[in-house]
């Protein structure tokens, strides 16, 4: 029986069983050996559904990417518009992509070990973590215009590498980084950025 192109499921529930399907083939198969139509076949939808919904096969991977980034600039918004304190509210922001891979760490754990092996993916992952940094930075020029724009790059960098530092160690299974770890890291870096 064929999948049709037309799906009566959340948009947001298709995309993540097609990340979550598309992770488990990859690491189970090799990313080279996995095609579209298998992720296809294993999340209930069509090669075309997939493609129009993910453009690629890398965006398979990191579709829910998208969804955080959303997340973030809401929060970030949010977060200007009850005049919270800028440094704290773009550490939290981080803090809520930490915690969206920290909820299911084994998930994390394949993810990394699917982009590790493949170069173009490490590529894509770049892009990804710089528009965190380009998100962090437009909301700190937004709310914070007088700060010299090289401590608000600065700032963004410092807080998107810990991030990313921490995320793959926790993706490689050390039990030790929590998102408290992140937390307390995050708050060093925002004392010092307000000093």
């Amino acid at each position: 029986m064929a999948v049709s192109d037309q799906t009566h499921d959340d948009p947001a529930d298709l995309r993540r069983r097609v990340v979550v399907e598309s992770i488990r083939l990859f690491a189970e198969q090799g990313y080279d050996a996995t095609t579209v139509d298998d992720v296809a076949a294993a999340a209930g939808s069509s090669r075309r559904t997939l493609f129009r919904q993910f453009g690629s096969k890398e965006g398979l991977i990191f579709a829910d990417h998208e969804s955080l980034l959303d997340l973030v600039a809401a929060h970030l918004d949010a977060a200007a518009e009850a005049d919270l304190d800028p440094w704290q509210a773009v550490a939290a922001g981080a803090g809520l992509v930490f915690a969206h891979f920290w909820s299911d760490r084994e998930f994390a754990e394949r993810r990394y070990l699917v982009v590790s092996q493949v170069r173009t993916l490490r590529d894509r992952e770049l892009v990804m973590s710089s528009r965190y940094q380009r998100l962090f930075e437009d909301y700190l020029r937004r709310v914070r215009p007088e700060i010299p724009r090289t401590r608000i790059v600065a700032y963004a960098a410092a807080v998107t590498g810990v991030h990313n530092y921490l995320l793959r160690r926790m993706s490689r299974g050390d039990s030790g980084v929590t998102a408290q770890t992140l937390a307390d890291e995050l708050a060093r870096l925002a004392a010092f950025a307000d000093s």
